[in-house]
């Protein structure tokens, strides 16, 4: 029940990528271009997020959970003042080092100089980024899932109608729009407006989730807090991007063009399908904050593992699908590939099928340790299957034995599936062991600090 806004949420988000992607493709492909360099740069940005977004939310769910909603609230609005900061920061790293950036894709002049122009006015937003980020995992913290939905469909609607308008002036006599900088400043609304909704949603005191003069009170040690659980996802988002990069690079050294567009075509359905995941984890966190902060460890372990069951079994019945199909979704999304092209992603999109699975392991486990402060294992858990399993295997494969592209192909199948039984056997060693027995001692002696 507390995912389903989330898995609502996350195709939302879908939504206007499509529609974004829709407009800018009436402007020409070296728009299309521009906008596809920024979303490597500023997934890369976005994982500073990571931090006040997974800190807020844990923090939030274990003073819930422990029936400290004074805390809970202190918690929000530390995280709140923390994304702003981030925001206030990325903002001005993208006035000072944006083209530099852009440059080093070694774009064509008219799309590096669009790419550039986007970057720059997107980022006018990055602070009601943060802000929102922030309000939306501490309703999720809270146990209120629907807030975060309502938050994301208003940055989306807003991008959507405005879109046409501010690209190619539709509907405004004598105004013909802003073309590439009317699309990045439509985003840059949307996140505004949705900054406000949750801002009144949280004055108003939705579900007794609100900002009182008490909780506005800085504290030092409560953004200590935040960052010592946020820094790690950032590392973990950080690296996670890094050796995508690296990996599109052996694609494209071993396969070309044909090899890169299945990655990508490979890449982007199998997002969607992970969405159910994404979303059940970030509930689990909820829960298991919430239970930690309650002190019901065993209640904890548990929504693990049924998380970790409800994940496996759904993502399995996806692959399945996926396993049939695999042509048909290859036309949907590019209905003039190549031959080529098309075989290569046919082969892709089956190979992951394999994985599916551990995706949703994986997913639920690093939840089970976030939920207890454990971000630091995840971080590394994260690292191990990039870093030490994923590339190794794609540049031995492909370097070494001299396979084709299918050996990059096979690699992220093979990475997902050893990290999950890996992670999987170490969670369990950790619970038996006394884990989050000892997170509830711990969380319970930083209340009653």
């Amino acid at each position: 029940m507390l995912s389903a806004p989330l898995i609502m949420q996350s195709l939302v988000q879908v939504v206007q990528q499509i529609a974004d992607i829709f407009w800018l493709g009436r402007l020409g492909e070296n728009s299309v271009a521009a906008v596809g360099i920024n979303f490597p740069l500023t997934s890369l940005l976005f994982s500073v997020f990571m931090i006040s977004f997974v800190g807020t939310q844990v923090l939030v769910s274990q003073h819930v959970g422990a029936d400290e909603q004074s805390l809970a609230r202190r918690a929000a609005f530390h995280g709140i003042s923390l994304g702003l900061a981030f925001g206030i920061s990325l903002t001005a790293l993208v006035f000072v080092f944006g083209r530099s950036f852009i440059d080093l894709f070694g774009a064509e002049p008219d799309v590096a100089s669009q790419a550039f122009t986007y970057l720059l006015v997107f980022s006018l937003g990055f602070s009601f980024i943060g802000m929102s980020d922030s309000i939306e995992a501490g309703f999720i913290g809270w146990g209120d899932s629907r807030a975060a939905l309502y938050i994301n469909a208003m940055a989306v609607v807003v991008n959507v109608i405005l879109d046409p308008i501010l690209i190619f002036g539709t509907g405004i006599p004598n105004f013909h729009g802003w073309n590439i900088a009317g699309a990045a400043l439509a985003s840059a609304i949307g996140y505004g407006c949705s900054f406000l909704l949750g801002l009144g949603m949280m004055i108003r005191g939705r579900n007794g989730y609100t900002l009182t003069r008490e909780s506005m009170v800085v504290r030092v040690e409560k953004y200590r807090e935040l960052l010592d659980i946020g820094i790690p996802m950032f590392g973990q988002q950080a690296a996670g991007q890094a050796v995508r990069v690296l990996i599109i690079g052996v694609v494209t050294a071993v396969g070309g063009p044909a090899a890169v567009s299945a990655y990508t075509i490979g890449a982007t359905i199998s997002s969607i399908a992970f969405i159910p995941a994404g979303s059940f984890k970030r509930a689990a966190q909820s829960i298991i904050g919430q239970n930690i902060g309650a002190e019901n460890p065993m209640r904890a372990n548990r929504t693990t593992w049924v998380g970790v069951a409800v994940s496996v079994v759904g993502l399995s019945i996806i692959g399945v699908i996926q396993w049939f199909i695999p042509g048909l979704l290859t036309n949907l999304f590019v209905p003039d590939i190549s031959p080529a092209a098309y075989q290569l992603t046919v082969d892709y999109l089956r190979i992951l099928v394999f994985g599916y699975w551990a995706i949703g392991a994986m997913n639920l486990f690093s939840a089970g340790f976030n939920g207890i402060r454990e971000t630091k294992t995840t971080m590394i858990a994260d690292m191990i299957k990039y870093w030490v399993i994923r590339l190794p295997i794609a540049a031995i494969g492909v370097f070494w034995l001299h396979y084709d592209v299918h050996a990059v192909f096979w690699a992220v199948t093979i990475s997902n599936c050893v990290a999950a039984v890996g992670f999987g056997a170490y969670y369990y060693y950790r619970t038996t062991d006394g884990m989050t027995q000892r997170a509830v001692r711990d969380i319970s002696g930083t209340v009653d600090d």
